[in-house]
Order: structure tokens, then C-alpha cells, then sequence
């Protein structure tokens, strides 16, 4: 008998895109073991409406102790690791490893190494204003992985953020914000970016591999492979 480790999933930020990681994650359970075999998990949803308006005021220490509490309760619930299903909340994920004893399956890591085995030096990203602007990305990708990052300007860092909250996350798809966004990506292009970093779980749903010729990096789809190889360091046992 495969015994699956435990995953404790924090979401609702959006619940579209949660949707996504429960749905997903279950898929590739099943597709590499069969029959009726699924994740073995505990999701925690919260309010995205109490948790952005803590983000627009900067309130981020707040958002740390709320979500410290929701980490604990899932490491006492027996999760033997965490995800959290938002690029942007990661913002927050080393404070919330400190306090505990837990892996977060880190985004931003997970993605670093898909980006290292390329041996890409330069890559674009895209995602809300606290990714793009903040440095838990660009930091930890330039100092331990020696990728430079690269960002859109003020204008267009403004219009992916207003898109993704007022768009994708409302699960609307326009062609025209599409090519606005390829347009951007372009940009990075002639800056020098050899690859492109979807940071937005939400992104992929306009932009694919397909609509460009730079290697594209879907951070959802990076982080929930890392969540299935992990669910997967089975123990076997024959009671």
C-alpha cells in the first residue's frame, strides 16, 4: 500500500485559481498511480477580500500573523508541507517558514531551478504590483541563482496589476488584453530578457508557450508539479 504525504494548501486568493490547484494536483495523483487514487489534502480558503485590502494599505505584517495562524493549524492538522496558492503571497513565505518547522514548497525556488537547467542569465516578469515591484523574486533569483530579473515599467506594471485583479481573477479573457500583455513581453525582449516568468497563477489562462518564441515559465503549473513530487515521496508499507 502507498502511503501519500499529507499537503496542507492555503488558498482563496483567488478561489478561481484555487480551483485550479486542487483540480490539478488531484489529476497528476491519478495520472502517475491510477485507478481511484488522489491527494491527500487540507485546504484553508480565506476571504481574499479581507486579505487585499490588507495588501493596498501595505498592512503586510498583519497579513504575516494571519496567515502564521492558518500555517500552524495546518502543520497541527498533520500536513507534512504547505503550499501556498498565490504567487504574490509569497511575498510573506520566508516569515512564515520561520514560525514553522514545516516546508513551504516555495514557488519562487521551484521556479529558479526549472530556470537554472535552461542556464538562462536573464528573464522577464510579470505578475501583480507586489511581485513585480517587490523583491522576493528578483532578490532571491539574483543571489543565490545568478538570473537577473527584469520588470515592465510604471505604466505597463500598473495595467498587468489592474488586468489580473480586475480580469483574470474575475475569470474575464480578452483577446485585446492579450495582446496588450505580448506587446509587454516584447518590451522585455529587446531589453534583453531570455525567458519570461508568468508570476501570476492567473496569467496563464491569456498567455501560453505557444504565443511566444522565449521559453515561458507558468509558475502554476511549475509549483504543482513540486506539489505532486512531493505528495509522491511515498512510503511503502505492507500492512
Amino acid at each position: 500500500m502507498i502511503i501519500l504525504k499529507l499537503l496542507g494548501l492555503i488558498g482563496g486568493m483567488s478561489w478561481e485559481n484555487t480551483i485550479e490547484y486542487y483540480r490539478i494536483i488531484n489529476e497528476l495523483i491519478k495520472e502517475k498511480l491510477g485507478s481511484w487514487n488522489s491527494a491527500k489534502l487540507i485546504l484553508y480558503s480565506v476571504n481574499f477580500e479581507e486579505i487585499l485590502s490588507l495588501e493596498n494599505k501595505d498592512r503586510w505584517s498583519e497579513i504575516v500573523l494571519i496567515m502564521t495562524n492558518i500555517s500552524r493549524n495546518l502543520e497541527n492538522a498533520g500536513c507534512e508541507a504547505l503550499m501556498l496558492c498565490s504567487n504574490t503571497m509569497h511575498k510573506i513565505a520566508d516569515d512564515l517558514q520561520n514560525n514553522i518547522s514545516i516546508p513551504i514548497i516555495n514557488v519562487v525556488y521551484e521556479t529558479a531551478l526549472i530556470i537554472k537547467e535552461l542556464k538562462l542569465k536573464k528573464v522577464g516578469l510579470l505578475g501583480t504590483k507586489f511581485t513585480m515591484e517587490g523583491d522576493f523574486y528578483s532578490k532571491k533569483l539574483e543571489e543565490k541563482y545568478n538570473i537577473s530579473v527584469i520588470i515592465p515599467g510604471k505604466e505597463d506594471r500598473d495595467y498587468i496589476h489592474s488586468v489580473i485583479y480586475n480580469e483574470l481573477a474575475q475569470n474575464n479573457l480578452f483577446d485585446t488584453t492579450k495582446q496588450s500583455l505580448l506587446r509587454i513581453i516584447d518590451k522585455l525582449k529587446s531589453q534583453g530578457a531570455e525567458g519570461i516568468i508568468l508570476g501570476c497563477t492567473e496569467i496563464p489562462l491569456l498567455i501560453k508557450p505557444e504565443d511566444l518564441e522565449l521559453p515561458l515559465f507558468d509558475t502554476l503549473k511549475i509549483h504543482l508539479n513540486a506539489a505532486a513530487q512531493f505528495i509522491l515521496k511515498a512510503e511503502i508499507t505492507n500492512f
